[in-house]
């Protein structure tokens, strides 16, 4: 697990937006960036390479701040596809099993679906994965295992359903089990904050 995943809620602050939509945000009370100096004024406006970098910085980071270097090989992939590079990057990253996992309301955040994947609570096609970047295809089905089902965190989540499931998954939250349809459009995906993904992709095409 990312040694920032504790830290969370300082890449909200440090990025100006909620960018989970969570009402615990610390961001929704102190709309400033972290730091010991509190707000700051007189800010320059950002450069055009500014924009771009915390566009990018928004998108790693709502996906769990996943490293740089995982996060560039999805664009590479995405860029080498045929079709738009944009739409291929976020259906990319929508594939991504512990995504899945999130939409589903089985877990509170990101972070915590990655750690959920990781120590093996969750099955593909009856089969436990523990890769967080496991890339889901069509019709996929994901279940969390039975000695799983009762923790806590997963009923406290599965209650709360936070999040609307989008169209491109199907859910049983009673049963903790799900499918993956197909891969969403950038539209279908149910981002809290405004992703400009067009400045990402520029970001990556310099």
């Amino acid at each position: 697990m990312s040694k920032r995943s504790s830290k969370k809620y300082k890449i909200s602050r440090r990025l100006g937006v909620n960018l989970w939509g969570r009402d615990k945000d610390p961001y929704e009370r102190r709309n400033y960036g972290p730091g010991q100096h509190g707000p700051v004024s007189g800010r320059r406006l950002p450069s055009d390479y500014g924009k771009q970098l915390n566009a990018k910085q928004q998108l790693k980071g709502y996906y769990g701040n996943i490293s740089e270097k995982q996060f560039r090989k999805v664009f590479k992939e995405a860029a080498k596809k045929r079709g738009d590079a944009g739409e291929n990057f976020i259906g990319l990253l929508e594939t991504r099993l512990d995504i899945a996992i999130y939409r589903m309301n089985f877990v509170p955040t990101v972070f915590s679906a990655r750690q959920f994947v990781n120590h093996k609570h969750v099955t593909v096609n009856g089969i436990y994965v523990n890769i967080p970047s496991y890339r889901l295809k069509d019709g996929d089905v994901i279940e969390v295992k039975e000695s799983s089902k009762q923790i806590p965190m997963v009923i406290a989540a599965s209650e709360a359903q936070e999040r609307e499931v989008p169209e491109y998954l199907e859910c049983d939250i009673k049963n903790r089990k799900g499918k993956f349809i197909r891969i969403p459009t950038s539209a279908e995906v149910p981002y809290p904050v405004n992703m400009e993904v067009n400045l990402v992709i520029e970001f990556y095409s310099r």
